[in-house]
């Protein structure tokens, strides 16, 4: 049994960066490709008036909002080359009478040499143009935006109009992805050279809208001047598992047993398991509290549940989830405790998730695993790395790669760009959508790492395999019948299918 990660090496659109990686590679990528910055500029100004047409293709008036770097030059460009074309442009610069620098300099003056006009925005110009080009903040923002920036987003976010973000959303932050006290909500977002990675999780996901990657003919010479350890990882990159043998048995796809399902928490630990079934694990086994037995048989038969003898149930099975439904009490701490010495003495891969993850940080220094997962929300890590929530949100690619470190696990950390990374490298799962906010759909993710897990694919492809099937799953359910209303068990059939392509 067995998946391969990648049909072929990753592309640059599937490599993700942060911005100063960007910053000092692309002068001397563009030189190497023969482009100057200059250059590198028109390109990015046709790639931008080319993509403002297919967001909005009946366009005839273009407001262009300008701010004082780079991205302002991409957007007088832009501007131009709408006039060229017969436009109405309204270019907007928070500053009109400041002096750009540099090629930005170079692109104001040609703007307004084709007849281009730099105004003062006011907010009755959203009432006469068809389309909004953000072209105010790039890369380098860091800290809170000012009050006039402010002013401007709050004014485009509140207008019916169609908006392309200029390589990153206006107030995004382009290395977390976290919003910076305002930010346009894009429809859509050209990124150029290399895609950032503030873009494809927190709040960066949503306000990208759709995400458009231009390298501007500079690529190649970009990846060799700049590797990374960072990529987008989608369902298509893996070749699946391999063909089951025709004299296959059930004993050959697993034996995994799931922890959980104390009293009045049957579901989660049942949800898990017939993930684990729906994946393609050949033996799933609960171990539950007495009080939950019957709730578990009853909804899904094929679940072999028990409780008691756990000692011969960790002796029998290759592989462990467990957290859902485990509860904090003292059952569920003596359950806890005989899990976590098992199979650290006998490094028995496991998935720790749920009430497991509030229980871990009392164990952390006694249990060393190189077989272990780990499944936290941004709560969970805050509880595991002894922060908060905030503080996980405020960088999720830093609080990822600090609890894979601290757990010596593969860490998935959920939420929106579900962020996988195993201590030395970092994938962002692309699938996935807001109606898995629902009870129960962590307990499914674990079940179906689990049953990879258990079907003896190594930890950090099982995490990556698993959180695509899982969120593209859903996404296909979304699709079909909308976000609200989504539940976790909705999942398995699109699971069973996706499993077996």
């Amino acid at each position: 049994m067995h998946i391969e990660v990648e049909k072929t090496l990753p592309s640059l659109s599937q490599k993700l960066f942060r911005a100063d990686q960007v910053r000092n590679h692309e002068a001397k990528a563009a030189e190497q490709s023969f482009c100057s910055l200059y250059g590198l500029m028109q390109r990015a100004g046709k790639a931008l008036y080319g993509h403002a047409l297919t967001l909005a293709p009946s366009a005839e008036h273009f407001l262009i909002l300008a701010g004082n770097g780079n991205n302002a030059g991409d957007g007088y460009i832009c501007g131009l080359l709408a006039l060229q074309a017969g436009k109405h442009v309204t270019l907007c610069a928070v500053d009109p009478e400041r002096v750009l620098t540099g090629d930005a300099q170079q692109a104001q003056v040609a703007f307004i040499a084709a007849g281009g006009e730099v105004e003062e925005f006011t907010a009755n110009q959203l009432k006469r143009n068809d389309i909004v080009i953000d072209a105010l903040l790039g890369t380098g923002l860091k800290g809170s935006i000012s009050p006039e920036f402010a002013a401007i987003i709050d004014a485009v976010n509140n207008a019916d109009l169609p908006v392309l973000s200029v390589d990153v959303p206006s107030g995004i932050n382009a290395d977390t992805g976290v919003s910076l006290g305002r930010c346009i909500q894009a429809d859509m977002t050209v990124t150029f050279v290399g895609i950032k990675q503030g873009l494809v999780t927190a709040t960066g996901k949503q306000a990208s809208g759709k995400l458009v990657f231009e390298d501007l003919e500079i690529g190649l010479a970009f990846s060799e001047l700049c590797p990374t350890n960072t990529q987008l990882l989608q369902l298509n990159r893996f070749t699946g598992l391999a063909p089951r043998q025709v004299n296959s048995h059930k004993g050959r796809f697993g034996r995994l047993l799931c922890v959980g399902g104390n009293a009045g928490m049957s579901g989660a630990i049942r949800l898990a398991g017939e993930a684990a079934l729906r994946s393609g694990t050949g033996l799933v086994k609960v171990y539950a509290h007495t009080d939950s037995r019957i709730q578990i048989c009853a909804g899904r038969p094929e679940l072999m549940v028990i409780c008691d003898g756990l000692q011969a149930a960790l002796e029998w099975a290759n592989c462990v989830v467990i957290g859902p439904g485990l509860g904090q009490d003292e059952w569920a701490l003596k359950t806890f405790s005989m899990v976590i010495q098992y199979c650290h003495k006998y490094d028995v891969p496991i998935v720790i998730d749920a009430d497991a993850l509030n229980l871990l940080p009392k164990h952390a220094t006694a249990f060393t695993s190189d077989q272990c997962v780990i499944t936290p929300h941004s709560g969970e890590a805050g509880r595991l790395l002894e922060s908060t929530i905030e503080e996980v949100e405020s960088n999720r690619f830093v609080s990822a790669r600090l609890l894979a470190q601290k757990y010596n696990a593969t860490c998935i950390l959920k939420g929106a760009g579900t962020i996988i990374d195993d201590g030395t490298q970092t994938w962002v799962c692309e699938h996935g959508n807001p109606g898995m906010a629902t009870a129960g759909m962590g307990d499914v993710l674990s079940g179906i790492v689990g049953a990879m897990f258990a079907q003896r694919i190594n930890k950090t492809d099982a995490a990556k395999y698993s959180v695509c099937i899982h969120g593209h799953a859903a996404d296909i359910i979304a699709a079909e019948y909308g976000e609200r209303g989504m539940l976790a068990s909705d999942l398995f059939p699109q699971l069973r299918r996706l499993i077996n392509q």
